[in-house]
């Protein structure tokens, strides 16, 4: 991850479907999304700013060595910040300049700032995609789980 408050998460091709979504019932879910919409008490936990539609994000990381697609954590964002995570959806979408405006607003840093650090998310995601197989490790939503 960046220095930078709001970075581009590219998530490898093999991982498209490794999502919670696809893995949880949608009672689970919506309990998991629910609670970081409370935490986020109506801001977006990247950029700070009032809304009043949030959007649940998956954080992942990546442990290349051992092939695991790890869950980290689930944030409540706003629209904006989730189309600078989801930057190559959101080319698709045409909508990349409003992305790009927000990016260089949330970070503080330039156009130039902007396509180095899409470079080098570029460069992470060709590097994991070389991986064929993503283990799933989901231990983060142990905290969810009652006492016995």
């Amino acid at each position: 991850m960046s220095d930078y408050k709001l970075n581009f998460e590219l998530v490898p091709d093999g991982c498209w479907y490794s999502n919670l979504r696809s893995v949880l019932k949608p009672k689970a879910w919506d309990i998991l999304r629910k609670d970081a919409y409370e935490r986020a008490g109506g801001k977006c936990m990247i950029c700070a700013r009032k809304a009043t539609r949030l959007e649940a994000h998956e954080r992942w990381s990546y442990d290349e060595e051992n092939k695991v697609q790890k869950l980290e954590e689930i944030i409540a964002v706003c629209h904006s910040c989730h189309s600078v995570i989801h930057i190559g959806r959101t080319q698709l979408l045409g909508d990349e300049e409003k992305a790009i405006a927000h990016f260089c607003k949330v970070n503080e840093c330039s156009y130039a700032d902007y396509i180095k650090a899409l470079g080098k998310a570029n460069e992470d995601h060709i590097r994991r995609n070389k991986i064929d197989e993503w283990g799933l490790d989901l231990s983060w939503l142990n905290r969810y789980q009652k006492p016995e």
